[in-house]
């Protein structure tokens, strides 16, 4: 049936033909199923009390993710498995090991936010099964809590990895063959397009129907993770149609590692990006780590966020300072070009019509020195302030043969310094150097002042971050880590 979208809800097949472009999981759950124990705390992914767990087959492999039901629309989850937390009981309606550690150990209060670190902890329960206390607090990453300062739930979390009963008790290891083969009957044979009055959603089959949607609907929001759509609809109410959906499409999702560098598919999530970059590139690797939480990485994808061509986005200045190549597809086939060239203005990229993003490659730093910092108001799970990445390569002699920087939340769209690159090139790597090349970032850069920081706050720390990799990359400890990385 190409005039639907099927899922599994707990145990349960579900099939709808009359759902909206913008519904959101959230609101399915709680207004028309009634399983409140999935709760609307901030509607925009931060708060976590809204997270369920998505499984889809991958490879053949059934996998399940932490997700934000607020912000992830019902139009995405066509042959998927959503499990919310009144699935955890077992038969004779005792606790999961997860939800009665939380218990011992004290780990609620309110317990408004409980049922969210239950479903992020039973996530983790599946995915590891001896989590380091490292693993634990980024699994909770994209939960909170006013009430019992986190420590509890940290140990519920240790406590839990040494219950493990028969997997027979739980209710996902002991249908797992079930619901695969359930969700493989599941698959569309063609394209979904479902139509309520003025509001179109529509699921393409393949990357191929994709191009063919796009050409016919140029105008059309394509949505991946829908981290940032979403909060179009929740925050802005904005009406979108048509909305196509492009989560499910494997093609997009494709990792190829080569000797000079990485593609990534433009449906990549963060998470599957951390896991394929993060050795070549650790820099990428610790910046990964620190967008939104674990909710948010497994939702949002590097595709989506180069697309959406927001000055703040965190991807482009690392990639961009790293020479990165855009791949664009449409019905008129492939196009390249430089990432940096894709951003023209605020709100305009070069994107024609009926083209999407397909992947984007990234080189390898090879022999040069990389580094990218994160600016925000708190270190986890907050917006960037101001974002910068620096590519150096030196000669024998320590003289700058090339320098790539890039910033973003310094101008319109992410952007290169290249003021300041030529003035660096061709010098000795020393303090003067530096000290001299720092009025130069006047030249490149005018920002703007917004609740995030003032214009110059912004102009500051772009200085201050070039002083910082010069004395990172002359060994002074530049860096400050939490205790927990230096212990």
């Amino acid at each position: 049936m190409n005039d639907s979208i099927r899922f599994i809800l707990n145990g349960e097949d579900i099939t709808l033909t009359d759902v909206g472009p913008t519904e959101t999981l959230l609101d399915f759950l709680r207004l028309k199923r009634r399983l409140t124990g999935t709760k609307e705390g901030c509607a925009e992914g931060d708060c976590g009390a809204c997270t369920v767990l998505v499984g889809r087959l991958a490879d053949g492999k059934l996998a399940y993710e932490s997700v934000n039901a607020c912000i992830r629309f019902i139009g995405s989850l066509h042959a998927t498995h959503v499990v919310t937390v009144e699935h955890l009981a077992g038969r004779d309606g005792a606790l999961h090991p997860v939800q009665q550690a939380l218990v011992d150990c004290h780990g609620s209060q309110c317990g408004f936010c409980t049922p969210g670190f239950v479903m992020s902890l039973y996530g983790l329960w599946l995915a590891k099964e001896k989590p380091s206390r490292q693993e634990i607090e980024k699994a909770l990453q994209g939960n909170l809590c006013r009430c019992t300062g986190y420590e509890p739930i940290v140990k519920a979390a240790e406590q839990v990895s040494l219950m493990r009963p028969s997997t027979l008790f739980d209710p996902l290891e002991r249908r797992r063959s079930e619901i695969v083969a359930r969700l493989w009957a599941m698959q569309a044979s063609g394209t979904i397009r479902i139509t309520n009055g003025e509001d179109r959603l529509i699921v393409p089959a393949s990357v191929q129907a994709l191009a063919e949607v796009l050409s016919q609907e140029p105008d059309a929001i394509i949505v991946a993770g829908a981290t940032d759509v979403g909060l179009w609809v929740t925050k802005q109410m904005r009406r979108l149609s048509p909305v196509v959906f492009i989560s499910h499409l494997s093609e997009l999702q494709s990792v190829t590692e080569g000797e000079d560098g990485v593609t990534i598919g433009a449906g990549v999530s963060y998470t599957k990006a951390f896991e394929a970059i993060s050795t070549k590139i650790p820099a990428i690797g610790r910046l990964i780590d620190r967008i939104g939480g674990e909710q948010v990485r497994n939702m949002g994808t590097i595709g989506g966020n180069i697309a959406n061509g927001s000055p703040i986005g965190d991807s482009p200045p690392p990639l961009i300072a790293l020479g990165a190549t855009l791949t664009l597809r449409s019905l008129e086939g492939q196009r390249r070009m430089p990432l940096e060239d894709f951003f023209i203005a605020y709100g305009k990229q070069d994107r024609k019509p009926g083209e999407f993003v397909e992947s984007v490659f990234v080189p390898y730093p090879a022999d040069s020195r990389f580094a990218a910092y994160k600016i925000t108001k708190r270190r986890d799970e907050d917006i960037t302030a101001v974002l910068g990445a620096f590519l150096l390569t030196l000669d024998e002699s320590e003289i700058v043969t090339d320098i790539r920087i890039a910033f973003g939340g310094m101008a319109a769209t992410p952007k290169r310094a290249r003021t300041v690159e030529a003035e660096l090139i061709g010098k000795p790597w020393t303090e003067s150097t530096i000290e001299a090349a720092r009025p130069a970032f006047d030249a490149d850069y005018q920002p703007l002042t917004d609740w995030r920081a003032t214009a110059e706050y912004r102009q500051l720390t772009a200085k201050n971050l070039l002083t910082r990799f010069y004395l990172e990359t002359v060994g002074a400890p530049a860096e400050l880590k939490r205790f927990e990385e230096v212990a």
